[in-house]
């Protein structure tokens, strides 16, 4: 990974899942490339299932987290309005940073105001697919979102992520079936593929078998209320 990671995707895509436990696995690594961590939440579009919504849990694991204004996971966090202290990571060059992007196009024309810090070659911009929401279904409209984001960044994305799920309806099937989309989908824009993801504790990695690399995700976002 660069210094810095944008995390792109449509609503419903995991993008959030990823950031947030993208974050949590480098928290406690051994060994980091960089001595401090941080998470940008850059997502005023969307309300619901944001990483500043995990600040608690971040920044007990040392994890610093810049979003909203108020630095708040309350009522306050809903405010579509940024802290100028956001600049502060992206500045620090002893600082690995992931930053959690609006889902569609327009929710990441949001970056265009910091695109300052994405003219070097020390970032990289990751897009999420996941074929089993309405938006991406297809290789097709799958593009359609990617070339959108780029468009509107006017950054290349430089990756991948297969991401497809049903949260806990996930079977290996469902992930099987986005894998070998995301691979055409991969071939035909020319961008690597990275990895695919799995919910850890919902499908095991030997049901995987043939698909590589694989990344397992936790399910930090998602409320058990909803599970009920």
């Amino acid at each position: 990974m660069r210094r810095m990671t944008v995390i792109a995707g449509h609503y419903g895509s995991g993008k959030t899942e990823l950031a947030v436990s993208l974050a949590m696995e480098l928290a406690q690594a051994e060994k980091r490339d960089y001595p401090r961590l941080a998470i940008v939440d850059l997502d005023v579009a969307n309300p619901y299932f944001r990483s500043r919504e995990r600040m608690d849990l971040l920044e007990a694991h040392g994890v610093a987290v810049y979003g909203d204004i108020f630095h708040s996971t309350g009522a306050t966090a809903e405010l579509p309005a940024l802290t100028a202290a956001l600049r502060a990571p992206l500045e620090d060059e002893g600082c690995q940073t992931i930053i959690d992007l609006g889902g569609n196009d327009a929710g990441a024309r949001v970056l265009r105001q910091f695109g300052k810090y994405f003219e070097g070659s020390d970032h990289e911009l990751w897009a999420v697919v996941n074929f089993r929401r309405y938006e991406t279904l297809t290789v097709e409209t799958a593009r359609e979102h990617v070339e959108a984001i780029q468009n509107e960044l006017q950054i290349r994305v430089t990756g991948l992520v297969n991401n497809t799920h049903l949260l806990r309806e996930t079977t290996s099937g469902i992930i099987r079936e986005g894998y070998e989309k995301a691979k055409i989908l991969s071939e035909d824009m020319h961008i690597p593929l990275l990895f695919t993801c799995y919910p850890a504790g919902i499908v095991q990695p030997e049901e995987l078998k043939g698909i590589a690399p694989l990344r397992p995700l936790g399910l930090y976002m998602r409320p058990a209320y909803l599970d009920k």
